[in-house]
């Protein structure tokens, strides 16, 4: 592998890194990748109607009921952030 390809992969990486906020980065912790797992699972849930008339049939709730709860847990999906150490 040459040096320059390489490069155009680092590049390409950042490139989706900086296009896609789910792709992560080098210094994403693991409370924050989390928190883009769970909202882009409620963002397709939501997004796809027949997942979400299967889990408004599953939970016997209404399509829109379950369209709202799942917008509302995409605020804070895994709970509050944890206390960072400052150092």
């Amino acid at each position: 592998m040459l040096a320059s390809d390489r490069f155009n992969i680092n590049s390409q990486l950042e490139h989706l890194q900086a296009k896609y906020v789910a792709t992560g980065h080098a210094d994403l912790n693991r409370f924050e990748w989390a928190v883009n797992i769970q909202r882009d699972s409620y963002a397709s849930y939501v997004g796809h109607y027949p997942i979400l008339a299967y889990v408004a049939i599953a939970e016997n709730e209404s399509i829109g009921r379950e369209r709202y709860n799942f917008l509302q847990k995409m605020l804070l999906p895994c709970g509050l952030p944890p206390e960072r150490e400052d150092d």
